[in-house]
């Protein structure tokens, strides 16, 4: 449940912050600096999304000794005030009070362990200083050019670093700014930085967002922060589970048992699936668990685990004795035998499933039904597969001049 918390600042002051508890508690902290529009809900949004992956979350109002709890709107005016509030904000004052939150969070009973920082835009900034001025365990900063002005402050860090440097490059001193900050940065220990070419904004659903470089910066995050602090979750148990449960046992609810409320899965070349609990319950009850003929198998060829992530390479092989609607939508059994090379990647939210990728080689499966004629296409048959399982087979069969390899299962 998300809440407000009471934090007392030097002087005998007090400030507000908002709080979002995880489901296992206590937990290891994190302090969550919001960007010149304040703590308004894609903030709220973000810190539940990180209460989900095990942390205290607590977002102190920066901007309090300005004008308590004030709020900007992401579009029209609001966005000149916002960056006026931004430019009157004091940054010795805004450490201190950071340096307060973390005292407070220490306090919380909901609190075990290490605390991270994690901050957007001007919160970027702000974090990237708590990891040089304070005892933090770990910092991310989301950051643009306002990093610029603190570069002197790289030699002060006192804990691992992850940095996303976000903005277009589309002059000469975007380069040039760039350079100084990965000068300054890049080769401090335990520094980290990426860099995406979009918006600042690209977290935040708008106008900047982006969804691949959102994702995949929110991923580099949580590895610095799981790596320092935890909490580590047994995923692959979970994933073991949620297989058993899908493919042996077919109960659709304790599949669903392992994942987040709002899950959704892919299948990218037929784009079957379902987004939201109950369309993939549905998808699962009725096109999928119970769509796979008699001799299917699946024949594991890698399986990685990561911080957030399980990417399961497989062969899939059977005989197409039945309808397939989540694979061949649309397509009646053929009696084809075929073998097709499959990743599955699995994203995880704390302990539980968030989403599911599944990906093939859908003209590889065709070509093996009888519904690609190959010829003159630079396509393959069961080979792909095979070569897969056994790399000793023959390599550049359509090239000219090249001979091709065996195309009979079996």
């Amino acid at each position: 449940m998300d809440d407000s918390i009471e934090i007392a600042a030097s002087h005998g002051r007090s400030f507000a912050g908002h709080i979002a508890l995880p489901a296992h508690r206590p937990a290891p902290g994190l302090v969550l600096l919001h960007d010149i529009y304040g703590i308004d809900e894609p903030i709220k949004a973000m810190a539940r999304r990180y209460a989900e992956e095990g942390y205290v979350v607590v977002v102190p109002d920066l901007y309090w000794r300005l004008s308590p709890r004030k709020l900007f709107k992401r579009h029209g005016d609001d966005v000149t005030l916002a960056h006026e509030f931004n430019r009157l904000l004091d940054v010795d004052h805004a450490v201190d009070d950071i340096n307060s939150t973390f005292e407070a969070l220490r306090d919380h009973p909901a609190h075990d362990g290490k605390i991270g920082v994690l901050g957007f835009g001007p919160g970027g900034k702000l974090a990237v200083l708590a990891a040089a001025y304070t005892d933090v365990d770990c910092a991310v900063g989301y950051c643009g050019a306002s990093l610029e002005a603190h570069l002197s402050d790289a030699r002060r860090l006192r804990c691992p670093v992850v940095l996303h440097l976000s903005g277009r490059i589309s002059s000469a001193h975007d380069v040039l700014m760039r350079g100084k900050i990965r000068a300054a940065f890049e080769y401090k220990p335990g520094v980290t930085i990426y860099e995406y070419e979009c918006g600042e904004a690209f977290t935040v659903p708008g106008p900047e967002f982006d969804r691949p470089s959102a994702a995949l910066s929110y991923s580099r995050s949580l590895s610095l922060l799981k790596k320092t602090m935890g909490p580590i979750y047994a995923i692959e148990r979970v994933w073991k589970r949620h297989s058993y449960h899908k493919y042996v046992t077919r109960d659709a609810d304790a599949v669903m048992s392992t994942m987040v409320d709002d899950p959704y899965f892919n299948d990218v070349p037929t784009m079957t699936g379902g987004i939201g609990r109950e369309s993939l319950r549905r998808f699962y009850v009725e096109e999928f668990m119970h769509s796979f003929p008699p001799d299917a198998q699946h024949v594991p060829v890698s399986f990685t685990v990561g911080v957030d992530r399980i990417v399961d390479e497989f062969v899939f092989r059977c005989t197409h004795t039945c309808e397939m609607h989540w694979m061949l939508p649309g397509v009646e059994p053929t009696g084809k035998y075929f073998e097709v090379a499959m990743v599955a990647v699995i994203c995880f939210r704390g302990d539980k499933i968030d989403n599911l990728h599944v990906y093939w080689d859908q003209a590889t499966v065709l070509a093996q039904i009888g519904m690609l004629d190959t010829a003159g296409l630079p396509v393959v048959g069961i080979q792909s597969a095979r070569k897969v399982l056994d790399i000793a087979r023959p390599s550049d069969t359509l090239m000219p001049g090249m001979s091709g390899g065996d195309d009979k299962p079996g």
